[in-house]
């Protein structure tokens, strides 16, 4: 087993646990395992319930999975998968509905620092795919193959990056000299193209952002996603979702209204639930996260 560096601390978990409410004798599946902080933290909560855990990143489960299935014999189950195909990987590991979904939408602390081209504080190849056994298009395909339109749609759509139009420009205009292959390569652009602002975040920040959601396909997914943790759902079972920026909020807020309007839902939280001035001192990641959770009638 390959030595990792670190550890993503899970979000909102007292939330989690609070809008899960974990039952003994129940079944709750985590779609994003990650680093199993969520997961950890069910399977302590209710001591006589049982987790079934997917992630698309199949080192998750060889990094922090083995040490949990030991910890908690018989209660914790592996998938490994997308969970935008949820109910069919489900279905093909002979596994009933559940009484629960969890998903956190965000990328990993592991995943930025561990996974080629995710960090643009660590040079490294541009790559960014979640999975690379499913996925073939890397982040670098799309920098030196897709057209200046494209890439300022990308920048624009996914990252909301106002600087979209001069970026792609510059893109274009570096890789005729020579081919953009490292983080670095494309940190130097955006460096040369955005102005210095009063703004805290790095000024890479939004255009990674959208090269991530639109290599692994972020929002697609979800859309598929949540269809299918409807349908893997026993009466009475709860959906709980964590995002990490409006475009995903957006989805799931809308998602809920028209479940709750088909009478198929009841939403529990009326208005989105964000960290505590606690949480976020202890965990920066937290700033940025917004729950939602819905109850299946």
């Amino acid at each position: 087993m390959s030595m990792i560096q670190t550890k993503h601390k899970p979000v909102l978990t007292e939330e989690v646990l609070f809008y899960l409410d974990p039952k003994p004798g129940k079944t709750y599946l985590d779609v994003t395992f990650g680093s199993g902080g969520h997961t950890q933290a069910i399977l302590e909560k209710e001591p006589d319930c049982s987790v079934i855990a997917m992630d698309w990143d199949e080192r998750a489960f060889e990094l922090f999975g083995e040490g949990l299935q030991e910890r908690y014999p018989g209660r914790l189950h592996f998938i490994w998968g997308n969970f935008a195909l949820l109910y069919k990987l489900l279905k093909r590991e002979g596994f009933g509905k559940v009484d629960g979904i969890l998903a956190d939408f965000g990328t990993s602390q592991v995943q930025i620092h561990e996974r080629p081209g995710f960090s643009f504080a660590k040079d490294a190849p541009l790559d960014m795919r979640m999975s690379p056994p499913h996925q073939k298009e890397t982040a670098a395909d799309v920098v030196n193959q897709a057209d200046e339109r494209t890439l300022s749609d990308i920048f624009f759509s996914y990252g909301q990056e106002r600087w979209s139009r001069q970026v792609a420009r510059a893109i274009v205009e570096e890789r005729k000299k020579s081919p953009i292959e490292t983080t670095a390569d494309l940190v130097a652009i955006i460096d040369r193209v955005i102005p210095k602002t009063a703004e805290k975040i790095h000024k890479a920040t939004r255009i990674f952002q959208a090269l991530r959601i639109y290599i692994n396909k972020e929002l697609s997914n979800i859309q598929s996603f949540l269809p299918a943790a409807c349908q893997a759902l026993l009466p009475g079972g709860r959906l709980v979702l964590i995002s990490f920026h409006s475009l995903e909020d957006r989805l799931v807020k809308q998602f809920f209204k028209d479940q709750e309007q088909l009478g198929l839902f009841t939403v529990l939280t009326p208005k989105v639930v964000k960290a505590t001035e606690k949480e976020v001192k202890l965990n920066a990641s937290s700033r940025s996260a917004l729950l939602r959770a819905a109850e299946k009638k």
